[in-house]
């Protein structure tokens, strides 16, 4: 019966083709190790002591499987040690194999929502917009699109978020040269002496210390500050009261920075066709030929994992041969079960040492390190210096 007759002949010639994806089959280094590694998986099966229910092309699977999870190990590992340093790169660009630096690019990007909010930076534009003054008119409506003036928007119809007003009683360095009200530095009788009175005061200059001309700005300050009415605003809600009331000269406008609630509440801000999630960093198949012997071992078991787990499912479908007088009692079950369980293992082994080569493991082994040299240097015995 055709039972009888092994399916493995004790030997396979690969062909580029001969796999289910071709991920390596033009692979030099693929092409010479695949049936090596056929031969080997089916001798630590059992052959040629029992026959093995497999062929070439299954131990070929296999193979190209074993690399293609050995790759995706690696590469998960890559993804998670380097996800933040690789948001808002291309997307186009294979980094397998690639060195990736750190950079603070992932972490910049978070801290300018911060800056938005402070005012120091960020990714949401400023605009600037204004409000008219009406004369003796002291409250305004934000939302009254005939007197308030945006530069990107409408009042009324935008959401928007003032984040700056710009009312302040004008600088005291106007009023320091007013030739209305003197030169403001106590000093017209010396211009006179010195012939230069007739000359008006804005272009009339003595040199002075920086002190007294700082004194005369806090002077001309504390002056408009106390004798008249105060500068200052209150903005509740979409009501602007100001302070002083407008008298229809002080100020006529008033300006101030805003954001647009749509913009910051945007969290598409990111252009296209950059790395966004775990999906699209472009880590592709690994190259075989550059597996070190390491990764080649672990491959090669996890293929014979495959294989034992594979001729397991094939010898459960015929649990029992009939023979003269007796049956014959197939291991499928023990082969599956005892396959699953190495693959578990060498997925778990895989994922420690991974793990111990991460950024963060290694800066905590160096510093570990350093703190153990540093106590060695502490018991070695100073120099005594004789003179």
């Amino acid at each position: 019966m055709a039972k009888n007759i092994p399916i493995w002949a004790g030997s396979s010639s690969f062909f580029p083709g001969d796999t289910p994806f071709g991920l390596y089959d033009n692979d030099v280094k693929f092409q010479s190790d695949v049936d090596k590694v056929s031969d080997w998986c089916a001798k630590r099966l059992g052959y040629p002591i029992t026959d093995i229910e497999l062929q070439p092309a299954n131990f070929f699977a296999c193979f190209e499987e074993a690399i293609s999870e050995y790759g995706a190990q690696v590469n998960t590992f890559n993804i998670r040690d380097n996800m933040l340093n690789l948001y808002g790169s291309a997307t186009g660009s294979n980094l397998s194999g690639q060195k990736v630096s750190p950079n603070l690019g992932g972490l910049i990007e978070l801290a300018e929502e911060y800056g938005t909010e402070a005012g120091s930076g960020g990714n949401v534009t400023y605009y600037t917009g204004s409000v008219s003054m009406s004369k003796s008119t002291q409250i305004y409506d934000l939302t009254d699109s005939s007197i308030v003036s945006l530069e990107d928007g409408t009042a009324g119809i935008d959401e928007i978020e003032i984040k700056r007003i710009y009312h302040e009683a004008p600088p005291a360095i106007v009023k320091y040269f007013d030739p209305f009200v003197g030169t403001g530095l106590g000093s017209q009788q010396m211009l006179d002496n010195f012939g230069f009175g007739g000359f008006s005061p804005g272009v009339s200059f003595m040199m002075m210390p920086l002190y007294y001309d700082l004194a005369r700005f806090q002077a001309i300050e504390f002056n408009d500050q106390i004798r008249k009415s105060g500068y200052s605003f209150q903005l509740i809600n979409d009501r602007l009261r100001v302070y002083p009331i407008p008298n229809g000269s002080n100020f006529t406008k008033i300006h101030f920075d805003y954001i647009k609630k749509s913009d910051r509440s945007n969290a598409l801000k990111g252009k296209t066709g950059t790395v966004s999630d775990f999906s699209n960093i472009s880590y592709e198949d690994i190259t075989y030929a550059n597996v070190n012997a390491v990764g080649k071992q672990w491959i090669r078991r996890y293929a014979l994992a495959l294989a034992k787990e594979m001729l397991g499912y094939v010898r459960s479908k015929y649990s029992a041969l009939p023979i003269p007088n007796a049956d014959v009692t197939l291991n499928g079950s023990d082969l599956t079960s005892a396959a699953q369980t190495e693959k578990e293992g060498l997925i778990t082994e895989l994922k420690e040492i991974l793990d111990t080569m991460s950024r963060q493991a290694q800066l905590e082994r160096k510093q570990a390190e350093a703190d153990a040299m540093q106590q060695q240097m502490t018991k070695i015995p100073l120099k005594i210096y004789v003179g």
